[in-house]
């Protein structure tokens, strides 16, 4: 890291006014010097969408008290990443923070994750990247017992850089600060949705649907992301956006095509 305060570019998918991307803020200011480019509605779920067929649109909030500047961007978090970067930003950052996302994001849920997508975008763009997550829903989440262990993890990162391709998963337990026993590096365990969908019908007669489900963990071995998150330890699980599965190539080059 170099003597100059680092940029740092912060994000979420949950929207611009969640709690969790506060408590970010706050970390960071402490760090580097920030930018915050997010959704201005909640964005969870969306993975890696970008707009294709509407405006964006993306407004500066203005505040006169704000040490750092602070934009409302009308798509998703991928969007939000790459408007900051190709038009908002002097410099490309030296950091990319999403979150803190309000429930888990780990296992299988890292595919879904607009929070995740934004860090992994942000990868893509050559810049360390890291998305960080409670597992609390509530919009009175406490994620002050996660801060110091953000503000660490996101030092080493500065610090130390992240191997080519990589991107950090961060998942932090809902515990209070003294019961958080430490920090894991991890896998993604090997875990599904088991889809479940509600049918009703609306006042005019017509059938839809409410997705509900539960997550089925298949993998409960010491190494993964769920097992350390069940025993109270922070989960870093290294994530690389190249989804080329290499061990199948020898299998297919065998095939008759």
């Amino acid at each position: 890291m170099s003597k100059e305060r680092p940029l740092i570019l912060v994000t979420n998918d949950d929207g611009i006014n969640a709690p969790g991307i506060r408590a970010l803020i706050d970390v960071m200011s402490g760090i580097g010097d920030i930018c915050v480019v997010a959704p201005d509605s909640p964005q969870s779920g969306m993975g890696h969408a970008i707009t294709l067929n509407d405006a964006i649109y993306c407004t500066r909030i203005k505040s006169d008290s704000s040490p750092y500047e602070e934009y409302s961007c009308s798509g998703t978090p991928v969007d939000c990443v790459k408007i900051a970067v190709n038009e908002i930003l002097k410099r490309k950052p030296d950091l990319c923070v999403s979150g803190i996302n309000h429930g888990s994001n780990s296992s299988i849920n890292v595919i879904y994750s607009g929070t995740m997508s934004a860090a992994v975008e942000a990868g893509t763009l050559g810049i360390p990247a890291i998305g960080f997550s409670l597992m609390d829903f509530s919009l009175e989440a406490d994620f002050n017992p996660g801060k110091k262990h953000i503000k660490k993890i996101a030092l080493e990162v500065l610090n130390k850089g992240l191997p080519e391709g990589v991107v950090l998963n961060v998942n932090i337990p809902k515990l209070g600060v003294n019961e958080i026993r430490g920090v894991k590096i991890c896998r993604q365990a090997n875990a599904h949705w088991l889809g479940v969908f509600d049918k009703r019908t609306n006042p005019l007669g017509r059938d839809y649907y409410w997705m509900a489900g539960e997550l089925v963990n298949l993998d409960n071995n010491p190494d993964t992301d769920e097992w350390a998150l069940k025993e109270g330890y922070i989960s870093v699980v290294p994530v690389q956006y190249d989804l080329t599965a290499h061990n199948a190539i020898p299998v297919l080059k065998e095939w008759n095509l």
